[in-house]
């Protein structure tokens, strides 16, 4: 029976029905999930240099088998279809492609993406590619990374050379994954690859990856030969002030986490108060003429990544100082012109990785988003959980039940059905993960997939949350937690 319309106040609703043509689907990226590291041509990327790194990862772990994806491609896209996703949304290593981040093409590795996109459409699911997901070659980081204006434009090369190859093929080319992560977590606070700790160099990196962005799909309209829509995927952050400092909090946080790619991406123009904000880091002499209209491509789909919230004050420069972010204690901020901003503990539950669950969040997201740019089409390109899954055994063979993860969804589904209720144009929904994989810094000690991988016999054990995704996308219809 549908509810009110309302709904509960705990998002715990069943019942709803989804429009048609909602893109149920799910999500992974190249290094968490590949394995292969050196296999048919591959070069290293940044994160490979980073996770052989001691101190770097947790437990040690390295992405050079991760689910072993290379070798076990058939078996997963079967896994696929038999969940019945409407659509796969995965990324392709650049290192893969391009051994050192420039020159031809590397055959073997358009081989695989090849027969990764073949099966997908064989099974009937729309692949929806991501050009860049954290992999820089490690061969370009040595020249500077994306603090280096030349990446940007090795970047564009090897989008027309995916282009040329895939471009019959593809229903979605995202650009980038979250370029927040790629900027600050790596050149800021150093949580990430390539681990370095400069502000300056961050918003040097989140200029070049717009503006990469913008190149990129410039070079792709040049060489696809179908209709495909044109994307970027952001993880924006939703914000809440505490006390009288919150809104000063707020506006800083948004700035440098949310507005200083919107604006370009969206309005074409970098926020003034952004630039004001980080004077004393750069004068942003690397923004030059003609680099904003550039980066400012209309966008068919926006692509939104959403986990938790965020909860900030000024720092009163007395009490000890909060950074609970949730993106760990690097011993560097990740915020480059708001070092005075605290952020706080919020209330529980949460999730294996400290972040707290509020389906509310994913709602008011996207419903700002919708309200500050009515036109823009959205797609929920990553939303789930990491929980401590336990494999038991039934008598009909191994099972996890993930009790706490399908709840999860259940809930952030209701969230995005609630926003479409509210005029939200939203296109469909990627569950992040399809299956367990390497967590990039946390290794392989989280859990996000809705498959569970056993890393030592490489078993896939579809979790219940599948189970219960399966039910979902059969019948556009939010079933019973």
């Amino acid at each position: 029976m549908t509810v009110s319309r309302q709904g509960n106040p705990d998002y715990r609703d069943s019942g709803l029905e989804f429009p048609e043509g909602f893109i149920f689907g799910s999500a992974t990226a190249a290094y968490q999930i590949e394995g292969a590291f050196d296999e048919d041509g591959r070069g290293p990327s940044i994160w490979d240099t980073f996770s052989h790194t001691p101190g770097r990862v947790e437990n040690s772990d390295t992405g050079d088998k991760a689910s072993d994806h290379y070798h076990h491609l058939e078996e997963d896209l079967d896994l696929m279809e038999s969940l019945g996703l409407h659509a796969y949304r995965f990324s392709i290593a650049w290192s893969r492609i391009q051994p050192a981040g420039r020159g031809p093409a590397n055959e073997k590795g358009l081989a695989f993406y090849g027969r990764l996109v073949d099966g997908l459409l064989a099974r009937g699911i729309r692949p929806i590619a991501t050009l860049y997901h954290w992999d820089l070659p490690q061969a370009l980081e040595d020249e500077g990374g994306w603090t280096n204006r030349d990446t940007a434009y090795a970047f564009a090369d090897y989008a027309r050379i995916m282009g040329e190859a895939l471009g019959d093929r593809i229903d979605t080319w995202t650009t980038l994954n979250e370029p927040w992560c790629s900027a600050y977590l790596g050149y800021a606070s150093g949580a990430h690859a390539p681990g370095r700790t400069e502000d300056a160099a961050a918003l040097a990196a989140v200029h070049h990856l717009n503006l990469a962005h913008g190149l990129a799909i410039t070079e792709l309209k040049k060489v696809v030969t179908n209709d495909p829509d044109f994307s970027i995927t952001l993880n924006l952050h939703v914000i809440r002030g505490e006390g009288e400092t919150g809104p000063e909090a707020v506006r800083q946080i948004d700035g440098v986490g949310n507005r200083v790619f919107l604006g370009p991406l969206l309005t074409g123009e970098y926020p003034a108060d952004v630039l004001a904000d980080t004077a004393g880091i750069t004068d942003w002499s690397f923004v030059w003429p003609g680099d904003t209209e550039i980066i400012h491509q209309p966008l068919d789909v926006l692509g939104v990544n959403y986990y938790s919230t965020t909860l900030v004050r000024i720092w009163d420069g007395v009490s000890p100082f909060q950074h609970s972010d949730g993106h760990g204690d690097a011993g560097a901020s990740p915020w480059p012109g708001a070092g005075r901003v605290e952020f706080l503990a919020q209330p529980g539950p949460y999730t294996e990785m400290g972040w707290n669950i509020e389906p509310a969040g994913l709602e008011e997201l996207l419903v700002k988003l919708h309200d500050e740019f009515p036109d823009q089409p959205l797609m929920i390109t990553e939303n789930g959980a990491a929980f401590a899954d336990v494999v038991v055994q039934e008598p009909t063979g191994p099972a996890v039940h993930d009790v706490e993860r399908t709840d999860y969804l259940r809930r952030h589904f209701t969230a995005a059905h609630r926003a479409i209720q509210r005029g939200v144009d939203l296109r469909g929904y990627q569950v992040w993960s399809f299956m367990d994989n390497f967590e990039w810094a946390y290794g392989y000690s989280k859990r996000f997939g809705i498959v569970y991988i056993d890393y030592e016999t490489e078993a896939r054990i579809p979790k219940d949350s599948a189970l219960w995704y399966r039910g979902l996308v059969s019948t556009g219809t939010i079933p019973e937690g």
